[in-house]
């Protein structure tokens, strides 16, 4: 099956942000498009809305004028559903409603031809539910756009339980041809976006409620550390944390209330209190004129060790011996390998996370993962409370001669980004493992979906496909709530590449 002909007519139902942002991809691609709302006059507000929108492509010179005037010829606003007949394929950006959603599509079978694509935008329902309720439900796919529309790349393909191959491949193909990059799922909670995300969110939240940091300090790591776009509390602020903790309840419910996926009391607790983000002024950070925003916890300036005992090769983190050496500071190797650490001068062990508590041990000091030791421009640190002073204090200050910005935060297993890439590696295996998208298209998703730096799978072979169950496994023995167990899927992709790794 090949993309819809350009002289094919499309429909858009549901006129809101995401729906004209879409009937804009429709028209700027070369397509007849038909706006369609319930809500009487918001179609012909929709349509003057997308015109002005191409005004200023022209201004940008993305669009000729000639092109514009062709598009706004091209665009059609209806009153009623049976101005759609004709139509290929229909879009619809409707309320968030199982019930609303099948009615429609419903409604609509009475107005196109069996032939017509009929797609959903939804976020968060079963595209298998919605087309349930159809006459024909094999020509009946999700098409999930990002907002804005026009702008962002990525749109996951759904097929519902009950949908043709050849309709899933003309709706691929014809988002390819719209100058999408659309990857092919089946339908389960989230897509593959919306679930394999859902530990950013949850672990930073976890990580707060237990008091290991506060909002600015969390985020400050995840963007100078992991390599993150944004922290979590910031991008929830942006989306607004009614819509971040609906989506969040419904995977949860879809998934059988399965720990993994257990909502945070604090952001239901932010939510009832109508501090929804940016759109109400305030939400986890105040967002009125004129409002300071809190800085993140950096720790006072501290005396360089003179050295470091290097034990093992730090795995993941073996780039910080060069770093460490390009400091001046001197790498004295052990005679004995006794693990993957830094021995300071205290005495004291520098250790990676690796969802162990420090209180478990000695006088250590974890610090967390980064994307890129080297270009990370902050490095947190958590200790317990009987870690020597002299320990903590040779290790802020030897990555400050790293050039590195010191959070010291609670102690917490597994840390910020640790246990948060830990946890996405997971999910991501697990998705693949039950068929819901290919490794390539989990990678492409994540990083176009939400700009992650790295797609689950390039960060798992960065740092070892045995790296996310090992952490996780700890995790799991300090907190056996059942959150952090790797997931079977997890443990037999890492026994699958030692087994690969052992054959001659």
């Amino acid at each position: 099956m090949t993309a819809l002909d350009l002289s094919s007519p499309v429909a858009v139902v549901g006129t809101g942000t995401m729906g004209q942002g879409i009937a804009q991809v429709a028209l700027v691609a070369g397509h007849p498009v038909r706006l369609y709302d319930a809500a009487p006059g918001l179609a012909r507000k929709a349509a003057d809305t997308i015109g002005s929108r191409l005004d200023r492509l022209v201004e940008k010179e993305r669009l000729t004028a000639d092109e514009r005037d062709a598009a706004r010829a091209r665009l059609t606003p209806v009153d009623d559903l049976s101005g759609l007949t004709g139509c290929s394929l229909v879009v619809e950006a409707a309320v968030e409603r199982l019930d609303v959603k099948q009615e429609l599509f419903r409604a609509l079978e009475d107005v196109v031809a069996d032939d017509c694509l009929l797609a959903t935008n939804t976020s968060s329902l079963s595209v298998t539910a919605i087309g349930g309720a159809l006459r024909v439900p094999g020509r009946f796919v999700g098409l999930h756009f990002f907002n804005p529309a026009p702008l962002l790349p990525l749109v996951e393909v759904v097929s519902g339980f009950a949908t043709d191959a050849g309709a899933a491949t003309r709706a691929y193909e014809t988002a390819r041809a719209w100058g999408k990059t659309p990857v092919a799922c089946a339908d389960t909670p989230g897509f593959v976006v919306n679930r394999v995300a859902r530990p950013f969110y949850a672990e930073a939240f976890a990580v707060y409620e237990t008091q290991g940091a506060d909002p600015a300090t969390i985020d400050a790591v995840l963007r100078e550390s992991g390599g993150f776009r944004m922290g979590a509390f910031e991008l929830t602020d942006l989306i607004g944390q009614d819509v971040n903790e609906a989506v969040t309840h419904s995977v949860w419910q879809a998934f059988f209330q399965d720990v993994r996926f257990r909502p945070s009391l604090a952001q239901r607790r932010l939510v009832e209190s109508g501090r929804l983000g940016r759109k109400t002024g305030c939400g986890w950070y105040d967002h009125r004129e004129g409002a300071e925003r809190p800085e993140p916890h950096t720790a006072e300036p501290a005396d360089r060790p003179a050295y470091v005992v290097a034990e093992g090769g730090l795995g993941p983190a073996a780039e910080l011996l060069d770093l460490i050496r390009e400091a001046g500071i001197e790498v004295r190797e052990a005679e004995e390998d006794k693990g993957t650490r830094l021995v300071l001068p205290s005495g004291g062990q520098l250790v990676l996370a690796d969802g162990r508590l420090s209180a478990e041990s000695g006088d250590v000091v974890h610090f967390d993962l980064a994307l890129d030791y080297r270009r990370a421009t902050r490095i947190a640190l958590s200790h317990a409370a009987h870690t020597s002073a002299e320990t903590v204090a040779q290790a802020t200050g030897l990555f400050q001669a790293l050039g590195k910005k010191v959070s010291v935060i609670g102690d917490v297993p597994g840390m910020i980004v640790a246990r948060t890439v830990a946890r996405i590696v997971d999910l991501a295996v697990e998705a693949v493992a039950q068929g819901v998208a290919t490794e390539e298209d989990v990678d492409t998703a994540m990083r176009l979906g939400v700009n992650y730096p790295l797609g689950p799978f390039e960060w798992s072979r960065r740092l070892g496909r045995g790296w996310a169950g090992a952490l996780l496994d700890q995790m799991h023995e300090v907190d056996p709530c059942g959150r952090y167990a790797p997931s079977l899927a997890l443990h037999r992709y890492a026994c699958a590449t030692d087994q690969r790794e052992d054959t001659p």
